[in-house]
């Protein structure tokens, strides 16, 4: 499995690896990794960057709206009187 040469600059060259990612060397053949990595992958538009979801901030509050539900639940509970079974000589 050897690397396929993608792009070739004066400061880089671009690889793709067996598993379908990208690697980078530096001019003196040195891997590039990190920020400098993505930057350099942007760049060449081999990769596209998305903005993250808001989708976090919205689960957030729905585990602490369940569990002030359950606290509620529970407290509810120890309120509520329990039920004592009749016995059967009342009941006669």
């Amino acid at each position: 499995m050897a690397m396929k040469l993608v792009r070739k600059t004066a400061e880089y060259k671009i690889f793709l690896r067996g598993d379908n990612r990208y690697a980078v060397q530096n001019a003196n053949g040195k891997p590039v990794n990190g920020e400098e990595k993505v930057n350099i992958l942007i760049a060449e538009e081999l990769i596209k960057v998305t903005a993250p979801t808001e989708a976090a901030p919205d689960v957030e509050e729905t585990v602490e709206e369940v569990a002030a539900e359950a606290a509620e639940e529970v407290a509810a509970e120890e309120e509520a009187p329990a039920e004592e079974p009749a016995d059967d000589e009342e009941a006669k």
